[in-house]
């Protein structure tokens, strides 16, 4: 076997690696490297549409692989930042809730959303408690139907920002 030959096994199990890869960071690495593999087995085969391919691709994979690094980076620093809502103020309508009253139940048609601002609810079906800070009744608007999931009913009265 010669020198070309190993290197070609080699980056072919390294391309037959990322297919079991879960994770896309990973994936690019062992990308990156099957593909320097290619290239020096395409210079030395000489098979050079494996070598031009693999040039392509080179650049293509360390970029892919930079993006998901930054956005790794943006989501740490989001997770670590501020998560004040105040500037969402501007686009809501305020609401008082009394305990016992239901904010939505489930099956009704999602068309808004809330931020509790003071006091606190609970999703019967689910045992949780929802308080200060927490947004309720996003999900419904992502669903196809956009109809709730859930009930949520006030335990303690209650401010909510009302968001359409």
């Amino acid at each position: 076997m010669t020198l070309a030959d190993a290197l070609g096994y080699i980056a072919a199990f390294l391309v037959f690696l990322t297919f079991s890869m879960k994770t896309m960071i990973p994936l690019r690495i062992v990308g990156i490297c099957s593909n320097v593999f290619f290239i020096a087995y395409g210079y030395l085969g000489p098979a050079y549409p494996l070598l031009v391919l693999h040039t392509a691709l080179l650049p293509l994979n360390i970029f892919r692989l930079q993006q998901m690094l930054a956005l790794v980076r943006q989501v740490g620093e989001a997770t670590k930042g501020d998560l004040n809502m105040d500037w969402l103020k501007p686009f809501t309508t305020k609401r008082t809730v009394k305990v016992g009253e239901i904010l939505f139940s489930k099956a009704d048609k999602a068309d808004s959303m809330y931020f509790v601002m003071t006091g606190e609810f609970q999703i019967p079906e689910l045992g949780l408690s929802i308080g200060h800070g927490q947004v309720i009744g996003e999900l419904g608007l992502l669903e196809p139907d956009q109809i709730r999931t859930q009930t949520v009913q006030c335990v303690k009265d209650a401010d909510v920002l009302h968001i359409t």
